[in-house]
């Protein structure tokens, strides 16, 4: 398949306004809305399960989530990250041996949720229908929701533990302070890198199309993951200077500030969706650097509307 960084058949303006076009037909502002509902419900027990696995890796539980935090808090803004470590503390408390079997079973089921949300937004933006059974279709979001989680968490532990791994890595190839320099240099990049790798596995997996071929680095995934860092910068210098929502909603600013950092994560995700969707559906029916037919898809969503009209 020719690479997706090359439009074929449509100039960049054209493309542009079909996307544009695109943002509106599939509502993205309302199902990022729904997405950051979602999230909400599936962060905690995803975080109690994600600080029981990387505990494997250190007995000490309590630096870890120290550490953890503290990660968060380079992103997400202040008072949302505070209202996590405030929860998580909480739950911890309150909770007992059983809480790694039952943090992965909540997680799953409730980051399924919002993956089976997200496969019907990427849908509606291939212009497909889902023909898929109900329970594929949540194996699906269990199987990217898994595959997902063990990707956040290796890219939590390069981040926690990124001094022991950039120690040992220097041992091993001989080098010393510098290379821990530059391994510090280049820590978020790599992160960055595993967070476009996560956009890609959404967008080749969850849609109702077949026989695509897997591409690293698409531009939906490098654009969604831009979209998420800067958006989450952003934000965060927005609310250092005029952060108005304690003012306005008291102890719910936290809260209400959590749930708008969500609700930019989804956006990011459906919006590079998008971008991927009108790349693919402009390259015609045919991949003109093999001549192989491009994937087949299911049949397309307002041609099955029109037929049954």
């Amino acid at each position: 398949m020719a690479s997706m960084w090359k439009l074929r058949n449509v100039s960049i303006g054209q493309y542009l306004k079909n996307l544009a076009r695109d943002v509106g037909r599939v509502n993205i502002v309302g199902r990022s809305a729904e997405l950051s509902y979602y999230f909400l419900l599936a962060l905690f027990p995803l975080l109690m399960f994600m600080l029981s696995m990387l505990g494997l890796l250190d007995a000490s539980g309590v630096a870890i989530r120290t550490n953890l935090i503290q990660s968060l808090s380079r992103i997400a803004p202040a008072s949302a990250a505070q209202l996590i470590s405030d929860t998580m503390d909480q739950i911890l408390k309150a909770s007992d041996g059983k809480k790694v079997l039952l943090g992965l079973i909540g997680a799953l089921w409730a980051a399924s949720s919002g993956m089976s949300a997200i496969c019907d937004t990427l849908n509606d933006a291939y212009g497909v229908i889902e023909t898929r059974k109900w329970w594929r279709v949540r194996m699906v979001a269990i199987k990217l929701t898994t595959v997902l989680s063990a990707v956040i968490v290796g890219a939590l532990a390069l981040v926690l533990f990124e001094r022991t791994i950039s120690d040992r890595l220097s041992q091993m190839l001989g080098m010393g302070d510098s290379f821990n320099f530059i391994f510090q240099a280049a820590e978020w990049l790599i992160v960055v890198a595993f967070i476009i790798i996560g956009y890609d596995l959404v967008y080749y997996s969850a849609p109702n199309v077949a026989r695509r071929s897997w591409s690293w680095g698409t531009p939906g995934a490098v654009l969604g993951a831009a979209i998420w860092v800067v958006g989450s910068f952003g934000f965060r210098l927005y609310l250092h200077y005029f952060n108005s929502f304690s003012r306005t909603y008291g102890s719910l600013g936290a809260v209400i500030i959590l749930m708008l950092w969500f609700y930019f994560t989804g956006a990011s995700i459906l919006i590079g969706g998008a971008v991927n969707a009108g790349i693919e559906r402009e390259a015609g029916e045919t991949d003109e650097a093999s001549g192989k037919p491009m994937p087949a898809r299911a049949p397309d969503r307002m041609a099955g509307e029109a037929s049954q009209s």
